[in-house]
């Protein structure tokens, strides 16, 4: 399969190389969400300022579009090496309540998903190299999504969001799926796992 090297730009959000293919899809299902999106959530978007819109559909389409990049090999081997970009990626997304911000609905409810996706991310990524990351990452995703109908004030817009946004930040990015990056001590484990 075709690969592209990636801009050093870029390398935080598909890694250092990706195959063509896997951009393309990456692309076209954040494109495909934020459509989707538009088409759940358009008389609440025709009242917005279009600017509000517009960067509420770009941050649906990162959220989307970053569910599928992190579970691709290149995103995950890049931030198996560099655990440190793995906290600060943890701690700068808050796209979610960005989204109800510009929104102007469902505040109070994303800012619980908000919260309980960033704690329970803490927790799976503090169990790196251990084979109950996936376990754990995949129990604590289930709860959430199965939390996300009880909140008050999510429209289905958000309740979908809502529930990419625990999936890219909880499961898709917090896991080492691949664990095929050496461990610290220059060897990589056997059996799938570090250390």
């Amino acid at each position: 399969m075709r690969s592209l090297r990636i801009h050093p730009h870029l390398h935080d959000v598909f890694g250092e190389e990706q195959p063509v293919a896997y951009l393309a899809a990456i692309l076209l299902f954040g494109a495909a969400v934020a459509v989707v999106f538009t088409l759940s959530a358009g008389p609440l978007l025709a009242d917005l300022a279009w600017w509000r819109a517009a960067l509420a559909l770009v941050f649906v389409l990162d959220i989307a579009a970053g569910c599928v990049a992190n579970f691709t090999p290149s995103t995950n081997d890049f931030y198996a090496a560099r655990p440190r970009n793995r906290w600060v990626f943890i701690a700068i997304h808050f796209h979610i309540v960005l989204v109800a911000l510009l929104l102007g609905s469902g505040i109070a409810a994303a800012a619980v998903v908000w919260a309980y996706t960033i704690a329970a991310a803490a927790l799976v990524n503090r169990l790196a190299g251990q084979g109950a990351q996936t376990f754990v990452g995949g129990l604590l995703l289930a709860v959430g999504l199965t939390a996300l109908p009880l909140l008050p004030g999510l429209t289905p817009a958000m309740m979908a969001v809502s529930g990419l946004f625990m999936l890219k930040v909880l499961f898709s990015f917090a896991v080492d799926h691949y664990r095929t990056v050496p461990a610290h001590d220059g060897q990589a484990s056997k059996n799938g796992g570090r250390g």
